[in-house]
């Protein structure tokens, strides 16, 4: 079947399924279902006979949206927050994965021009981390103290104080979004390069290790909670430029709701990364190496899990469900 007459014969009947997700029309959870499996079906076409169309692509973000509707229909019979942390976010992450990927490639981008502008240009260090920071901690490298800066202050008011700027970044990153997420990739930009010029001057320093013993202890969930706040700015940015075939308000509403709650998501990881940069970081090189190997790597796990891999697990876990449901 040719592809025009595949759009033009089914046309109706998604635009009817794009007014059930606005919530235009009211359907039960069989019909529901049966809507659903219509679709899967169209999408399981598409991808066999037009594969690189728009037509699939838009099928599948189409079935996504039915996707969640469904799952949203079934009683919540855990704690909200719970259901929360443990299915809402899950399945929105993997609806939006790719613009994940696209904040990652990003921050690996403006990290590495971080590099190399603190590479071909001594000045440049000054210039980003500012002249009284660079001399001071020069100082500390001296006396093997290259996490020296972290010592300073108290714990509790420290951690106060780098939490709420924490979260500060973060929402610039996410809320700057709303100029098409040109603001997002600004700050991003601006915390990227700041990262980059950051490690190569402990490189050049010869206290990498050192510092990544200190710095990555809270760096991981800091660092990765920051490119997922940047990942909302775009997935904001995206709903306002491409509305696809919704309204642009509609568009951007949606996007912000989807936005904001994979946002919330950030923010404990935040608090525990203020929490250990506060209590942990100042005693880095006095504690033994494996232990702090242990926090770095098992930081990594924990929130590369939860946003790389958990998201796919609830999908299928929650697809398949749905499907024994209506089968």
């Amino acid at each position: 079947m040719r592809e025009v007459y595949f759009i033009k014969q089914n046309k109706e009947k998604w635009l009817g399924i794009e007014q059930v997700i606005q919530g235009k029309i009211k359907k039960n959870p069989d019909d529901l279902s049966s809507l659903y499996i219509n679709l899967i079906n169209d999408l399981s076409f598409a991808q066999t006979y037009y594969p690189k169309s728009n037509t699939t692509v838009y099928l599948n973000h189409l079935s996504a949206q039915i996707f969640q509707k469904i799952y949203k229909t079934k009683r919540v019979e855990e704690n909200r927050l719970v259901y929360f942390f443990k299915t809402e976010v899950p399945l929105l992450m993997y609806q939006y994965r790719r613009y994940l990927m696209y904040a990652f490639l990003f921050f690996i981008l403006f990290t590495s021009i971080g590099v190399l502008s603190a590479i071909y240009d001594k000045d440049f260090v000054n210039i980003i981390l500012g002249e009284g920071y660079v001399n001071e901690t020069i100082e500390n490298i001296k006396h093997n103290n290259a996490v020296g800066v972290y010592q300073s202050g108290s714990t509790w008011g420290s951690t106060i104080g780098i939490i709420f700027n924490n979260i500060q970044v973060g929402a610039k990153l996410y809320i700057y979004g709303i100029a098409g997420g040109v603001g997002t990739l600004f700050a991003l930009l601006s915390n990227s390069v700041m990262l980059g010029a950051f490690q190569y001057f402990f490189y050049d320093y010869g206290a990498l290790k050192d510092s990544a013993r200190g710095i990555w202890l809270h760096g991981v969930f800091e660092i990765f909670a920051m490119v997922v706040e940047a990942m909302c700015g775009l997935i904001l940015g995206a709903s306002i430029l491409f509305p696809r075939t919704f309204s642009r308000f509609n568009s951007f509403k949606k996007g912000f709701k989807d936005s904001f709650k994979i946002f919330l998501s950030t923010i404990p990881f935040t608090i525990c990364a203020g929490i250990i940069e506060g209590y942990v970081t100042r005693h880095a090189l006095k504690m033994p190496l494996i232990l702090n190997l242990m926090i770095i790597f098992g930081s990594l796990a924990i929130i590369g899990f939860y946003y790389f891999v958990y998201p796919s697990i609830v999908y299928k876990k929650t697809n398949k469900h749905i499907h024994d449901t209506i089968l």
